[in-house]
């Protein structure tokens, strides 16, 4: 089986240009992403158990892995919330299944978006990571809008061996996430 296509651009050209560009004495010290996170939380799933199926559904089709249902930690009286009931769907994603989706996000998704202007930069935690929140599922072509009862949005977080923001954003920008600015 070939590598995904974004797997090759990475070592034939993301690397080299990241380890110029930030002068890294070894390829080891170029920062790549590690794992690709979808979270999706369902806060109505607390009244209808079927919802927590159908995200896990739909996230299992987006990703073309399966996702499983996430469940709660603790008690929450003001939300009708009891520990270990489901309430959100999640999957991660390494290896060549994180190079397709993120090449499906970048090239397919995203432009699909409605008046899309480009992904914020904002989104970075400190440590080289970034998460993208989409707010509707539909922009994915494996989700056939006829079949949505409810339009829910999803968290994606890129975990990279990036040390900082700026190695991360690079990285991300070299792979082609469509940033709105181009400074950092």
């Amino acid at each position: 089986m070939a590598n995904p296509r974004l797997k090759d651009k990475y070592l034939k050209e993301i690397t080299p240009a990241l380890k110029a560009k930030f002068q890294y004495k070894s390829i080891m010290q170029v920062p790549k992403i590690t794992k690709i996170v979808i979270n999706k939380g369902i806060g109505a799933a607390v009244a209808d158990k079927k919802l927590v199926d159908v995200g896990v559904d739909e996230l299992t089709l987006i990703s073309g892995q399966k996702a499983i249902a996430t469940r709660s930690k603790i008690d929450v009286s003001n939300f009708k919330l009891r520990a270990n009931m489901p309430i959100g769907a999640k999957v991660t994603l390494r290896g060549n299944h994180m190079y397709e989706f993120l090449d499906r996000l970048t090239t397919v998704a995203l432009p699909r978006v409605r008046d899309f202007k480009g992904v914020s930069d904002k989104g970075f935690d400190g440590r080289g990571n970034y998460t993208l929140g989409v707010k509707e599922q539909i922009i994915f072509p494996e989700i056939s809008i006829d079949k949505v009862n409810k339009i829910n949005g999803m968290d994606i977080t890129f975990v990279t061996t990036a040390i900082t923001d700026e190695e991360s954003f690079e990285l991300l920008k070299l792979f082609g996430m469509p940033f709105t600015s181009t400074k950092k």
